[in-house]
């Protein structure tokens, strides 16, 4: 990764601006995402990544525990915080 890579990495996840990370405090606020998506009126691109990322995952065989988690919080309807506690909940192992 590029430094322009980590810049944007970094915006992205800290930025006031950044659109994901709108999302992911409005759905920690307990918004639902139609809500949000509706009120952001822009597209986030995480969201509908998510879903793929996990989905090519399946494909081809590669567990990713928190794509996998990130899909369920935004398409799933799951609980945030069930969703960390299984997380966590995992056996530690090299990954």
């Amino acid at each position: 990764m590029g430094l322009s890579g980590m810049g944007d990495l970094i915006l992205t996840c800290t930025g006031d601006l950044s659109r994901n990370r709108r999302v992911g405090l409005a759905l920690a606020q307990g918004k639902t995402l139609q809500d949000i998506l509706r009120e952001l009126g822009h597209v986030a691109e995480g969201v509908s990544t998510a879903r793929e990322v996990v989905g090519l995952a399946g494909r081809i065989g590669v567990e990713m525990p928190i794509c996998e988690a990130v899909n369920a919080l935004l398409h799933d309807g799951r609980n945030a915080r069930d969703v960390v506690e299984q997380l966590l909940s995992r056996d530690p192992r090299m990954e």
